[in-house]
């Protein structure tokens, strides 16, 4: 399974819903992340350019897909933002694996060029 950061803005109609009845949404959030197969580690409420943050684990891409999609045709939010989160072990294996990739920038041809 692996882990996922879903950003959400609400929309002003959202918004006005959460201020006439403040509410905890990770019991409406938990039944369909888990008919998907995943698992909710925390929601939390943000300020700035997102509202809520939410971490799942989720079993693939197509179901951590199908979740940002359910919440962003719900209406309550404006935007919806999904990132894939690697571990810092992952990471580091990416990073190895593209050093060895054999991959070289248009940046590195020029410079080898002149």
């Amino acid at each position: 399974m692996s882990l996922y950061l879903i950003q959400a803005a609400y929309s002003q109609e959202g918004l006005r819903a959460m201020l006439q009845n403040p509410q905890d949404r990770t019991s409406a959030l938990r039944a369909p992340i888990e008919s998907l197969g995943g698992k909710i580690h925390n929601l939390f409420m943000s300020f700035g350019d997102y509202d809520a943050v939410l971490l799942i684990e989720m079993p693939n891409n197509v179901a951590a897909a199908a979740i940002a999609i359910a919440v962003a045709a719900g209406g309550a939010c404006k935007s919806v933002k999904t990132t894939p989160l690697m571990t810092v072990a992952e990471g580091i294996e990416a990073l190895k694996q593209a050093g060895s990739s054999g991959y070289h920038s248009v940046l590195a041809s020029a410079k080898a060029a002149s």
